[in-house]
């Protein structure tokens, strides 16, 4: 039997270095009379906002920039935003920055044309008019949110990071500029890093994949491993920066079309609950959702593997496919990432209400593994406990 899928990706994409450049064109194409600008005060510090200001006042375009954006944004951060774009009376919003300025750049959009509040949107296929045009750039090689369908928002009522899923979500244009990358912390580097990596895996894990997501995971799975440790210890290596970025784009286009799993499912719970970065929180999970999962998926393991150069023909599939979650285990330690949710401020207090919302995800219904409460109970406590 011949294999059938769907693939959609209406995003145009620039990629390379000085690809900034090429805003030009995308401003000439579209209105682009009043251009509000989504991003966060420290990439204002880092002096990129500067670059891309200094290429609307060469252009003489008018613009406003909103640079409330926090890690893991709000539901009030949308209506803030929102409130600027109508005052403004915005044509276009660019998001700059990481996943938290492009997914509120992205909210920010649909509210323009959409009634209600961003809240009532959670869910797939709800957003009902097509968002204002954006232009997504991200400064750093992690989320790939600027060549995806959905947005990641709090609710501040519930602490309940809900997904908005939408083929009219998906960005404009993307201009992904690795020169943009240069001088990222150390931290996000790692944090981001792993984050890309664990979009790829669970993209290719999904129940929903097909063959050309698995291609495009893959090579973003290799491309990750080959550069991580690289772009981390020296920082300012555009070459390794540049395979990052790509990476971290090619897995962004992968999961847009098969959306997550479990690691996914319990990183969102704790960022609602506790404010934990999404990179880090996903780093730290990716081992223990990948231990409960490999069995389930040893063939598919065993690919993982050999993209990461692990796989050898002396070794059992069973072994070949566990070499993976010992990877991830030494490249996080390699990196940095702390080994348990315990370290990053998860309070197994709350323990019911994140199982709750775990399972609250659609992502668990395509994990690779059938997952119950119990299941995310175990994985939450384990990883709390550094258990494998």
């Amino acid at each position: 039997m011949v294999d059938s899928y769907h693939f959609y990706l209406p995003t145009k994409v620039f990629f390379g270095v000085d690809a900034l450049h090429r805003i030009s064109e995308v401003l000439e194409k579209e209105d682009s009379s009043h251009v509000l600008i989504i991003t966060d005060k420290g990439i204002v510090k880092a002096g990129l906002v500067d670059a891309l200001e200094k290429k609307l006042n060469d252009l003489n375009v008018i613009y406003n920039v909103f640079d409330e954006v926090e890690p893991n944004p709000k539901s009030s951060t949308i209506s803030k935003g929102l409130e600027m774009s109508k005052l403004h009376d915005s044509t276009l919003i660019i998001g700059l920055g990481g996943g938290s300025s492009i997914d509120t750049a992205k909210a920010i959009a649909i509210m323009r044309r959409n009634d209600g509040s961003i809240l009532d949107y959670e869910g797939v296929g709800l957003v009902v008019n097509n968002p204002l045009p954006t232009i997504m750039i991200p400064t750093t090689a992690g989320t790939g949110s600027e060549v995806t369908a959905s947005t990641i928002i709090t609710d501040e009522n519930t602490l309940f990071k809900m997904a908005i899923i939408s083929e009219k979500i998906f960005p404009t244009y993307a201009i992904v500029d690795p020169v943009l990358t240069l001088g990222c912390p150390n931290f996000i580097i790692s944090s981001t890093g792993v984050d890309a990596l664990t979009h790829a895996i669970e993209s290719y894990l999904s129940k929903q994949k097909n063959g050309i997501v698995s291609e495009i995971a893959l090579k973003a799975i290799k491309l990750i491993n080959e550069n991580i440790s690289t772009s981390y210890f020296r920082g300012n290596d555009l070459q390794s920066n540049s395979r990052m970025l790509e990476a971290s784009m090619l897995a962004g286009m992968a999961f847009s079309q098969t959306r997550l799993g479990n690691v996914h499912a319990i990183s969102q719970s704790f960022g609602g609950l506790f404010n934990i970065p999404h990179g880090f929180a996903n780093a730290v999970l990716l081992p223990y959702v990948l231990e409960f999962n490999y069995k389930a998926a040893v063939d598919d393991f065993c690919e993982i593997a050999k993209a990461m150069n692990l796989y050898q023909d002396s070794k059992t599939k069973n072994e070949n496919a566990y070499s993976v979650v010992e990877r991830i285990l030494e490249l996080n330690e390699e990196l940095g990432i702390p080994k348990t949710t315990k370290d990053l401020g998860v309070d197994l207090e709350k323990l019911d209400v994140l199982i709750r919302d775990s399972m609250r995800s659609g992502n668990i219904h395509v994990n690779p593994r059938i997952t119950s409460s119990e299941d995310i109970k175990e994985i939450i406590i384990n990883s709390y406990e550094g258990k494998l």
